[in-house]
C-alpha cells in the first residue's frame, strides 16, 4: 500500500505534468470508484475544471481545481495514478480517466478496485479526522511527547493511527522503530523521552530519505511516469526475516502485532 513518500512522490510527478491543464473529458468505467457529492454527477462536474495545484495529505494523493473543489485520491491496495499521451494504448485496469489539454491522460488504475477517486466541494472538510503530518513543523518531541502520553497500545499501532500521525504505514514504522532501537510491541506511555526524540528524529529520516529515493516498490507501487522507487534497497528490517541486522549481525524476526506482519530485531530493539 503505498504510504508517504510514495504519495508524496506521485503527487510531485503530477504537479510537473498536469497543473495548469483543463480537463477536457471524464470517462469513468467503474462507478464505484468515481464519487461525488449528493445531487452532483463526477464527470459532467469535472469536464472544464483547470487543474490548479497537488498536494498530499497523509496517504492521499488531492488534486486542486480552479473552481475550488478537490479531487481526492486514496490508492490503497494497488492504486495507481499514470500521466500518458492521450494516444497510448489504456493502462492495464484503468477505471477512471481524465483526457486533459496538450493530448495527455491521467489514469486512474486498481487491479483490487479497493481505491476511490473522489470529488469534493471547497467547505468540506474531508480529512477533519486526519492526525499530524510527521514532515511538518507540528511534529516536534513536546508534541509528540503529548500525543504518547498515557498510552497502552504497542508504539508501532500508534505510529499506523491516521488519526495520530498521518502516512506512515507497515514498512515506515517498522524502518523507524528499528533506527529508534525501540521493540515495536512497547507500550507508548512506556518511552523514555530520549526514546521518544529518537523515535520522531528516525520517523522523519526514513520518511526524507524514502521521498529522495522515490519511495519504496516490493509490490505495486509505481509513481505518475509508471516507474518504481529505489527505497526497498535501503530497508533494513522491512521483509528481511532471518537476514542479519546490519548493526549486530543477529538474525531480523517476523511477529505479528496486531494482524500485521513486523519485523524487528530482538538484539538491538530491547
Amino acid at each position: 500500500m503505498p504510504e508517504l513518500p510514495e504519495v508524496e512522490t506521485i503527487v510531485r510527478g503530477l504537479e510537473a505534468a498536469v497543473v495548469g491543464r483543463r480537463i477536457l473529458a471524464v470517462q469513468v468505467l467503474l462507478p464505484k470508484m468515481a464519487l461525488a457529492p449528493v445531487g452532483v454527477q463526477f464527470a459532467p462536474a469535472l469536464v472544464g475544471e483547470r487543474i490548479v495545484g497537488s498536494r498530499r495529505r497523509g496517504k492521499y494523493a488531492v488534486l486542486l481545481l480552479a473552481s475550488g473543489r478537490r479531487l481526492v485520491t486514496s490508492l490503497r491496495m494497488t492504486g495507481r495514478l499514470i500521466v500518458g499521451d492521450e494516444g497510448d494504448a489504456p493502462y492495464p485496469a484503468t477505471h477512471v480517466s481524465l483526457r486533459l489539454e496538450g493530448g495527455l491522460r491521467l489514469s486512474f488504475a486498481d487491479v483490487r478496485t479497493f481505491g476511490r477517486m473522489r470529488l469534493v466541494e471547497p467547505t468540506e472538510a474531508w480529512d477533519a479526522a486526519l492526525g499530524l503530518e510527521p514532515l511538518s513543523r507540528d511534529f516536534t518531541p513536546e508534541r509528540f511527547t503529548a500525543m504518547l502520553s498515557g498510552r497502552t497500545t504497542p508504539v508501532k499501532v500508534f505510529l499506523l493511527d491516521q488519526r495520530r500521525l498521518v502516512g506512515i504505514g507497515n514498512i515506515y514504522a517498522c524502518e523507524a522503530l528499528w533506527g529508534a532501537r525501540i521493540r515495536p510491541s512497547r507500550p507508548g506511555k512506556a518511552l523514555t523521552s530520549p526514546a521518544i526524540r529518537r523515535l520522531r528524529d528516525a520517523v522523519v529520516d526514513v520518511l526524507a530519505r524514502a521521498i529522495e529515493l522515490r519511495g519504496t516498490s516490493i509490490d505495486d507501487y509505481v509513481d505518475a511516469d509508471g516507474l518504481a522507487g529505489g527505497f526497498q534497497n535501503r530497508l533494513s528490517v522491512y521483509g528481511r526475516a532471518g537476514e542479519p541486522c546490519s548493526r549486530c549481525e543477529r538474525p531480523i524476526v517476523r511477529t505479528v502485532i496486531a494482524q500485521r506482519g513486523t519485523w524487528w530485531c530482538r538484539t538491538c530493539q530491547r
